[in-house]
This record gives C-alpha cells, sequence and structure tokens, in this order.
C-alpha cells in the first residue's frame, strides 16, 4: 500500500528493504559505474524519500536537475571539453567549498583520501598526467546514467545550505536502499559557469554540487577505497551521563 502523503514505497516487491544502519555503513563515493540505465521512477522515488530532510520553517531549498541518456552525455561532453582545453585554470568555485587556508587535521585527512585513491589506480605522485585523467572523470560523471544537479536560490542564507545537506544524505541513503550508490561531487560545483550555460540555469540560482547515481562496477578498482572515520571519542564530548 502506498501512503499518499510519501508517495511510492521504496522498495520493489520482493526486494531485500536494509536497514538504516546498513545504508549508512555501506555508502561510499562510487568513482565507477555500470552503464545500467536506472528507470526515472526509481529517481523520483529517491528524490522524494530524500524531500522528507528537515528544512528550517519547511522551507524546503533544494532544487535538482535529473539528466539522463543524450542530456547527461551533452553536459558530460561539454565539461570535458572546457577541462581538456584549459586544465585546472578552467573551473573556479563561485563559493568557498574548501578551507581558504588548509590546517590540521584537516590537510592530513585530505592527503590521505587522495593517496589512497591514486594508490589504488596506480597513480605515483610524479604522474600529473594519470591524475588529471582520473579527476576529469568527474566531468564524465565516472560513467553513471544518472547526473544529478543540485542549485538553491542566490538569496537564501547559510542555514538554507545546512538543511541542503540534510537533503543530499537523504538522497545518497535513499539511493542505498534501492540497490543505487552515488558520489557527490564538488567539482561540479567548481564547473557552475558550463554547466549553468549548458543547463540554462538562471543567474537566481547557485549550483551547490554535482551527484552520479547509478549501479556500481564491482570490478572497478577504484571502488575499494573505504575512507577512515575518526572515533566517536575524538570529536564527541559526552556530559551528565551515568
Amino acid at each position: 500500500m502506498t501512503d499518499p502523503a510519501l508517495g511510492a514505497l521504496p522498495f520493489a516487491a520482493g526486494a531485500r528493504a536494509i536497514s538504516v544502519e546498513e545504508a549508512l555503513m555501506s555508502r561510499r563515493s562510487v568513482r565507477a559505474f555500470r552503464p545500467d540505465p536506472v528507470p526515472r521512477g526509481t529517481v523520483a522515488e529517491i528524490l522524494g524519500l530524500a524531500s522528507r530532510a528537515p528544512s528550517g520553517t519547511n522551507i524546503q531549498p533544494w532544487k535538482v536537475r535529473v539528466l539522463a541518456g543524450a542530456e547527461r552525455d551533452r553536459l558530460a561532453k561539454a565539461l570535458v571539453d572546457e577541462y581538456l582545453a584549459k586544465g585546472e585554470d578552467a573551473f573556479k568555485y563561485a563559493y568557498n567549498y574548501y578551507p581558504v587556508k588548509w590546517r590540521e587535521p584537516y590537510l592530513a585527512r585530505r592527503r590521505k583520501v587522495g593517496w589512497d585513491l591514486y594508490g589504488l589506480l596506480g597513480l605515483t605522485r610524479d604522474d600529473k598526467a594519470g591524475m588529471a585523467r582520473q579527476h576529469a572523470r568527474n566531468f564524465m560523471f565516472f560513467g553513471a546514467p544518472v547526473a544529478l544537479i543540485f542549485t538553491i536560490d542566490a538569496d537564501m542564507e547559510q542555514g538554507s545550505w545546512l538543511d541542503y545537506g540534510m537533503f543530499l544524505e537523504n538522497v545518497m541513503l535513499a539511493a542505498r536502499g534501492k540497490g543505487l550508490d552515488t558520489c557527490p561531487q564538488a567539482a561540479i560545483a567548481a564547473a557552475h559557469r558550463v554547466v549553468r550555460e549548458v543547463l540554462a540555469i538562471p543567474e537566481s540560482e547557485q549550483i551547490v554540487c554535482g551527484m552520479s547515481l547509478g549501479y556500481a562496477d564491482p570490478e572497478a578498482v577504484e571502488n575499494a577505497l573505504v575512507t577512515v572515520r575518526e572515533p566517536v571519542g575524538n570529536f564527541a564530548q559526552f556530559k551528565g551521563f551515568e
């Protein structure tokens, strides 16, 4: 039975529903996808589930462009062409996604995930061309059949961006519930000029990020990457407990 207030049920008949804990623990940034198509209805259900995310006074500040087929390919080609023509200078963030000045422990964490990925791919520190090729895969959406572009009205404040993060996490967890994987991509926000031009996104909207969506390629070595998380005791303080 479907609750009209919630939309379609998240699992097809006979499918195994996974727990929230399993979805959380199995979510990761996948960087190689199978080409198998994802039905429009499935993506719509994922977004419907994600829209249950909380937002201050329920303003729901998220907007999403969902691209597949020729539309996905058109954007990917424009992004790759720009990157190949201009390299790292092609794209600049419209907002400060990362710290303006890196410091520890954040710098060490960033370096570790980067070198762990490159190590799996057999890329050494002096292989700049190989690193550039891997970075270019961001703009191909890592071969995923669906690309999501997330925007927010430019006049929204910091609280709405915090709300947006909860929506994005819901998208990724809902995808896991359906056996799909994702890769949230800040690199797409850096390419905002090209994305805006190809998709005719008005200046009144800020591009938040992109996301690849599809079925993970189990044979791709880069999908073996497991990122390290800090123990709870390193970032949480407990007070008042017996």
